[in-house]
């Protein structure tokens, strides 16, 4: 798998940060942490989903609609709802900073502010309301590792990370040259930060956080904030990290990225043509600290940061019909199906989030949306592939494999190549009866399946 050394490199210089136990709540008179939260807003919402049964779908608030704001999600939160999404992902809706700026949502102004360009707070609450009475959870993204220049907390510059002259530098190694570096080994800082964390669970009514760049902050705070934020006992809070590092579950992050996954489906399998059994190495190594039950990987084939810096899902995995496959691969084998939006629709440009993009034209491809759909909806009434016992049969061409749960029994055959395969059945599904899981045509599997290419095949016994 190809290696991106910048982030092992930014991964090793966090890893090697060691600061000092801190205790979880106290006030520290003269700081944020004396300002009260703000009283509960609405209802905390109680179907939260398991995260063993979470499906994600990320807004680009700038290139969702043509109004590029809060109320144009809210418009079609119906269609994103009938994609079987339960968790709607915002990215960040906080003001960006001016100072040094490139006009990106993770150079927060204000952790308690509101971009101006999206609404206002009665709007936002408003989105997250309408989204919980279609039964989906909302998380907002929060960056951590940073702020803006021009954010408040600057004033306080032992909050922040300084180089030997004393001046306050930005994250080492990037070049994030629009945001400043914060300072984990300052206990008032992170106390402050964990207020923030709160400020919209209670402020806004929400239910988790997708946490930027968490392998960029101490392994301690994520544990101290996370444990913070569950002794919020009003609320079932779903808590998501954008990053790779095994000690995220037990930092109490329920779910973290499957960027393996990604890289390895699109460098290896895809670009140069190796073994599609590199999966099944996947499914033990991003799991290899999981707690059982609980842990799960967010697996994509896009997302904000690779759509605009490589491209959309067609121009790596096959084309609309190899990008459902991989897809189909993401959803049903082992993790957390995560949608970002216009993917759905196949969309064929990539989409900005440091500018107003051109909006996502959702006319487009109306049969690739009916097929996502299918898949989804499949997923969402079966609990084993949700849930259950994962036996892997794959070939170097064909993503093969069961799924168990009791009396359900699930068959998934995926060809991802772009030729037919004939994908030799292994003695223990041979002369095995199921039923198609779209039609319920009764089939029996013999010793070998023609798959046509990025073709699937999706069996069940229920």
């Amino acid at each position: 798998m190809k290696k991106n050394l910048l982030y092992a490199l930014l991964l090793l210089l966090s890893a090697c940060n060691k600061f000092p136990d801190f205790p979880e709540d106290p006030v520290k008179p003269g700081t944020d942490n004396e300002k009260p939260l703000p009283a509960q807003y609405g209802t905390p919402f109680a179907n939260v989903p398991d995260p063993r049964d979470a499906v994600i779908y990320e807004v680009n608030m700038r290139a969702f609609s043509s109004t590029g704001n809060f109320n144009g999600v809210k418009a079609r939160l119906d269609e994103i709802k009938a994609l079987g999404v339960n968790v709607l992902y915002l990215m960040p809706i906080h003001p960006i900073g001016v100072l040094k700026t490139v006009n990106s949502p993770y150079c927060v102004k204000n952790y308690e502010g509101i971009n101006s360009a999206f609404g206002n707070l009665d709007d936002l609450r408003t989105l997250v309301a309408e989204a919980h009475n279609r039964d989906m959870a909302v998380i907002f993204d929060w960056v951590a590792d940073h702020t803006a220049w021009d954010h408040p907390w600057i004033a306080n510059k032992a909050w922040y990370k300084q180089n030997s002259a004393g001046e306050i530098i930005s994250p080492p190694n990037t070049n994030w040259t629009d945001v400043a570096q914060l300072n984990y080994g300052n206990a008032t800082m992170r106390l402050a930060m964990i207020r923030e964390m709160k400020y919209w669970i209670f402020n806004a009514n929400i239910d988790g956080y997708r946490c930027d760049a968490a392998d960029f902050v101490p392994v301690d705070f994520w544990q101290q904030a996370n444990d913070s934020l569950n002794n919020i006992t009003t609320h079932k809070l779903l808590l998501f990290a954008e990053g790779t590092r095994d000690d995220h579950y037990t930092a109490k992050f329920q779910m973290r990225y499957g960027m393996e996954f990604y890289y390895t489906l699109k460098d290896d399998v895809f670009a140069n043509g190796e073994t599609v059994k590199l999966i099944d190495n996947l499914n033990a190594s991003e799991y290899a600290s999981a707690i059982p039950n609980v842990s799960q990987v967010v697996r994509y084939i896009t997302n904000h940061d690779v759509n605009l810096a490589e491209g959309v899902p067609q121009d790596f995995f096959g084309g609309i019909k190899g990008s459902i496959a991989t897809f189909m691969v993401a959803a049903y084998m082992k993790g957390v199906p995560m949608f970002y939006n216009g993917q759905e629709v196949a969309c064929p440009t990539k989409l900005d989030y440091f500018n107003t993009s051109t909006p996502i034209n959702w006319s487009i491809n109306a049969s690739t949306l009916s097929e996502y759909k299918k898949i989804m909806a499949f997923r969402k009434t079966n609990e084993a592939l949700r849930r259950g016992t994962l036996t892997s049969y794959s070939s170097n061409d064909v993503c093969a494999f069961t799924k168990i749960s009791g009396a359900q029994k699930v068959l998934v055959l995926v060809n991802l190549r772009n030729s037919t395969i004939n994908y030799s059945v292994p003695a223990a599904l041979q002369n095995t009866s199921w039923q198609d899981a779209f039609d319920n045509t009764a089939t029996t599997v013999g010793t070998s399946v023609s798959l046509q290419p990025y073709s699937y095949l999706v069996l069940k016994v229920n």
